[in-house]
């Protein structure tokens, strides 16, 4: 076994506390532990595999924090190609709230994903990820319709 030291601003560490007092737990490592083999586990990160996905990531970052914003922009920015869109929203002066939404191969929106809830600063992040199937053939709505195809969630 190894040890590992963290630090935590004080809020965090209460939390963790009042998360422990709710479950039961009789010590913060083994809470910590469980958090993270939770984080962790296969269900979690990998849900259905398929080659396509659709996913949100959510998060909350501090505004004037180290060019945050302009990195997690540039993050974006540089996979533009599985960037659908960025919402933001003001929560006080200096805390915004982001909800991203991509579309594409599976390991690079993930890889995206990670790459955003990594970045300092950025709290309260999840990554909503939805497997997907493409049909086999497209089709066409109604007389001279355009030809296209439709991605369905993989339930």
């Amino acid at each position: 076994m190894q040890r590992l030291t963290i630090s935590l601003d004080d809020s965090m560490a209460e939390a963790i506390d009042a998360f422990m007092a709710r479950s039961g737990y009789s010590n913060r490592s083994e809470a910590m532990r469980d958090l993270i083999r939770d984080a962790l586990s296969p269900s979690t990160q990998a849900g259905v595999a398929t080659p396509e996905c659709v996913a949100a990531i959510s998060y909350v970052y501090d505004y004037d924090g180290r060019d945050l914003a302009l990195r997690l922009e540039r993050a974006q920015h540089a996979r533009h190609d599985i960037t659908i869109s960025s919402m933001r929203t003001r929560l006080d002066h200096r805390h915004c709230m982001e909800v991203t939404l991509l579309r594409g191969p599976t390991v690079e929106v993930r890889a995206l994903g990670q790459t955003i809830l990594a970045e300092k600063g950025v709290r309260f992040g999840q990554m909503n990820l939805v497997p997907m199937r493409s049909e086999a053939s497209g089709h066409s709505h109604g007389q001279g319709g355009a030809y296209h195809r439709h991605d369905t969630p993989a339930l």
